[in-house]
């Protein structure tokens, strides 16, 4: 049987109820998927039956109606713990076997779910690229050239390449939302203490949170009301009443100190633009800031004493291990020895941020900020040679958050972008993660896609008006990459033919940002020889766009050195 590729949970269920597939079913896909994708390096203990049996065999003693994630299949970050399955964090001398799980991890077990395995992780969850680990470099699910984003990197990579249905990771500086961002998910982090975090070895414990990646935002949603909870044993846990979800009155964006880097920071740029052009539309109030606080805020983390908390609950380990703990790891923890941070130092910190925590407060009342996840990304291999200061720059707009009790959600500029997809971050207070939520739906409801046109569709063109009137807008003209061959079909009207050949050349092209919801309507005018598929763009980038059946070039004038297609024959 074919399985859809990412497995969401109404798409399980829906299954499972009509008889089409077992949960024993999925499971063994999900065994065959892990071998085809083993060199990613995603997990740390793989799926297999000896896991997964005893929680299948229990679904059969209860009730689908009443159990939402019965069935659903779900990875654990390794440093999470599932009852007598071995917590590593990515560090084999530290490892453990827990007699129990995690609070959160028992709480969806209960509902129904099936843990399959423990997801690889930058080492002690300390770091922001995936790169950090013994157990190999996460690669990227979309690109393998490129990092996964860290700390939560297997988890992550496991949802968007199908090999379960949701996953758990932590976050206390971003690692719940930077790997969402990356490949092309979604990345909920609940507010401080809403999920309990005993049975997860700790980051920093005062600012940790356990969260969900998830192929939509109803997933997350779903797998929140399942594990949230007050935990008695749980120091940080706090009690919450119910999410009201409801629009914020107010979106805020930052005028200022937004940086894009890396090789990809003007594609970035450009997908932050198209965000914000969206945002603009939705008929909300839009208010731009001074981002200066939250850049103050976010370099208190790792600048501040903060980073001593970590040292607190791993510096033991650490020295009495000598050569156990990955390099770039114990570098980075035993920052928190230094003896500037002193109690002094602390209590100016806390003193500090209690301003700036009064300060966001007011600013977000009744509103969220939107602003990049992450203003660029890196090669694994830039990676390796600048750990420190590429690892920085993917926390520029994240590492604000759990320091001033904020939740948040990374969800996708454009969920169907699996060339170099680009993610964009809600934030709002700990107690409003309802308008967080409703903006987040709203946001996707008027998801907009890319296609690229070469012929008559072009701006200025006659067949333009069938992309407008269907609200598409003119983004900008770009050049294919060298892959392709374009020729001048023998039709009428004439038309332009674009094939995919080893013998290319670059292609003029215009995009257009059509409405997802309308495509359906624009592809009724698509017909042979012409068709809708991938076009390579010279940056990088795979959009759909115009392409022809092979077939068509028989009678055809081959027009590919001239990189264009000129219309002004058929105007005359």
């Amino acid at each position: 049987m074919n399985f859809a590729k990412r497995l969401s949970i109404d798409y399980l269920h829906s299954g499972y109820k009509s008889g089409c597939f077992t949960p024993k079913d999925i499971c063994n896909e999900i065994i065959k998927r892990v071998e085809k994708y083993s060199e990613k390096n995603i997990w740390i203990t793989k799926p297999n039956m000896n896991i997964m049996l005893k929680y299948i065999d229990r679904l059969g003693t209860i009730d689908i109606d009443k159990y939402p994630l019965w069935g659903i299949p779900f990875a654990i970050k390794d440093n999470i713990d599932l009852e007598q399955t071995e917590t590593t964090a990515a560090c084999k001398a530290y490892a453990y076997k827990p007699v129990k799980s995690a609070f959160v991890v028992q709480k969806l077990i209960d509902a129904g779910a099936i843990p399959v395995g423990k997801t690889n992780l930058d080492q002690f969850a300390t770091g922001l690229v995936g790169t950090r680990s013994p157990y190999g470099e996460v690669h990227n699910s979309l690109n393998d050239e490129l990092i996964s984003g860290g700390s939560s990197s297997g988890s992550a990579v496991a949802v968007s390449l199908g090999l379960c249905s949701f996953a758990l990771g932590t976050d206390t500086a971003g690692s719940g939302r930077i790997p969402a961002a990356l490949n092309c998910i979604v990345g909920y982090k609940p507010s401080l203490g809403a999920w309990s975090t005993s049975g997860v070895v700790p980051a920093c414990a005062s600012l940790d949170c356990v969260t969900v990646f998830s192929v939509n935002i109803a997933d997350a949603e779903k797998v929140n009301e399942c594990a949230r909870g007050f935990d008695l044993e749980c120091s940080w846990s706090r009690k919450f009443g119910s999410i009201i979800k409801k629009l914020p009155k107010k979106i805020l964006l930052a005028k200022n100190n937004i940086e894009f880097y890396g090789d990809y920071g003007e594609i970035y740029n450009k997908k932050w633009n198209r965000a914000v052009d969206r945002i603009k539309n939705m008929g909300i109030e839009v208010e731009y800031i001074d981002y200066t606080m939250f850049s103050k805020v976010a370099s208190i983390l790792y600048d501040g004493p903060w980073i001593a908390e970590r040292w607190k609950d791993i510096g033991r380990f650490v020295e009495n291990n000598p050569n156990k703990v990955f390099h770039v790891t114990e570098k980075i923890l035993r920052m928190g020895a230094k003896t500037e941070f002193t109690a002094s130092k602390l209590f100016e910190a806390i003193h500090t941020l209690k301003m700036y925590k009064q300060q966001a407060d007011n600013i977000l009342k009744d509103a969220v900020l939107i602003m990049p996840t992450a203003g660029g990304t890196f090669t694994r291999e830039q990676v390796r040679n600048n750990p420190i200061e590429t690892n920085s720059k993917m926390g520029l707009y994240t590492n604000h958050c759990n320091l001033l009790d904020l939740c948040a959600i990374n969800i996708p500029e454009n969920s169907n972008d699996f060339s170099i997809p680009f993610g964009i971050t809600v934030f709002a207070e700990h107690n409003s993660e309802g308008i967080m939520l409703e903006f987040a739906e709203k946001f996707l409801e008027n998801e907009r896609m890319d296609i690229a046109v070469c012929g008559l569709h072009k701006k200025g063109f006659p067949l333009e008006y069938q992309l407008t009137e269907l609200g598409g807008k003119y983004v900008e003209t770009v050049k294919t990459s060298d892959k392709y061959r374009l020729y001048k079909l023998n039709t009428n009207p004439q038309k332009p033919g674009l094939i995919k050949s080893k013998l290319g050349n670059q292609i003029e092209v215009d995009i257009f940002s059509v409405p997802i919801n309308k495509f359906g309507w624009f592809m009724q005018n698509v017909a042979s020889p012409l068709c809708i598929g991938d076009v390579e763009l010279n940056d990088g980038r795979v959009l759909k766009g115009f392409i022809a059946e092979s077939i068509c070039i028989d009678n055809a004038k081959d027009i590919t050195d001239k990189g264009r297609f000129d219309v002004s024959e058929i105007l005359k």
